[in-house]
């Protein structure tokens, strides 16, 4: 971290267990991929959002993603944070956390994530925000790439690692809430609204229909790059294309007929041909599916897309 930022922060939580996968993310990493660089940023950003929106801190606020749990962190100052997204069992002095709203937590006392109960990441956000040296415009952490991060070389948390927060950061916590038609119910199967893409023409008559008429289910080849999909194999006229620049929540079939949809780490470029691109935020609800979930694909117009996120990053403003 650079001494600018240093005289601004302090530490604020200890890693005492690190867990599969934690990562700092903030919004992503925009305006790099000429460079091959992804856009990295919370693969759910719905939860990221409302962990902030409760923590009391901007959009764009660096927070933690926290990925199938096994994390335990132990508090070096009085705090407040908010856990959204997943349940992954948290607790707080071995008490279960309460979840979407602000939580104050006390020096000494260790928050805890156990496993999966409904859905796979959670984010905890700290008031004052996680602090970090920018590379490329964010601190959001790609591990493929070796970017981002507490230590700006895309390194997961690992024990003994000490979090900085900013300085704003304390134990005060100003009653905040969450509609109750905004919190998701991961453990449902998931609807996924879809674009419908420029290759979508090519597809056979029967591969569209399974496509939008079928359950699919999540693979357990599934990260921060991509979830794979399973179900029915859908054919296309065009095997292959030239490689073309790839966006979030694109969805390619590869030949052996079974989709891809690809998150916020995926590859900057590719040649398969897509089926469309799901929004962002049923991008952000297939990350919290996990292997064996049934998901449905529903076909859905710009108009009414662009509509739904502008209103969700609306309730963010200000």
């Amino acid at each position: 971290m650079s001494s600018d930022n240093r005289k601004y922060t302090v530490i604020g939580l200890r890693v005492e267990r690190a867990g599969p996968l934690a990562l700092l993310q903030d919004a992503g990493r925009f305006g790099v991929r000429r460079l091959g660089v992804t856009q990295g940023g919370p693969a759910d950003l719905h939860g990221w959002a409302w962990a902030n929106h409760l923590a009391g801190n901007t959009w764009g606020t660096p927070a933690l993603e926290v990925t199938f749990g096994g994390l335990t962190l132990v508090a070096e100052r009085d705090l407040s944070v908010a856990v959204a997204g997943a349940d992954l069992g948290a607790t707080l002095e071995g008490e279960p956390l309460a979840l979407w709203q602000p939580v104050a937590v006390r020096e000494g006392q260790t928050l805890a994530f156990a496993t999966p109960i409904e859905g796979l990441r959670a984010y905890l956000a700290v008031a004052g925000g996680f602090v970090a040296e920018s590379v490329l415009g964010s601190v959001s952490c790609v591990v493929r790439e070796g970017l981002g991060g507490f230590d700006t070389r895309g390194s997961k948390l690992a024990e003994g690692d000490r979090l900085p927060v900013g300085e704003g950061a304390d134990g005060s916590v100003t009653a905040r809430g969450i509609p109750e038609a905004a919190r998701i119910d991961y453990g449902a199967p998931a609807r996924l609204a879809l674009l419908p893409g420029a290759q979508v023409g090519d597809f056979t008559g029967a591969s569209l229909y399974r496509a939008f008429n079928t359950l699919w289910r999540v693979d357990d080849r599934a990260d921060r790059m991509g979830v794979r999909l399973t179900g029915p194999r859908l054919q296309c006229r065009i095997g292959s294309l030239i490689s073309e620049g790839i966006g979030l929540g694109a969805v390619q079939v590869p030949p052996d007929g079974q989709p891809i949809a690809l998150l916020n780490d995926r590859q900057t470029i590719g040649g398969y041909p897509r089926l469309g691109a799901l929004t962002p935020l049923a991008a952000s609800r297939l990350a919290q599916c996990l292997p064996g979930q049934a998901v449905r694909l529903v076909a859905a117009s710009r108009e009414r897309a662009l509509v739904e996120h502008r209103r969700f990053r609306a309730t963010f403003a200000g």
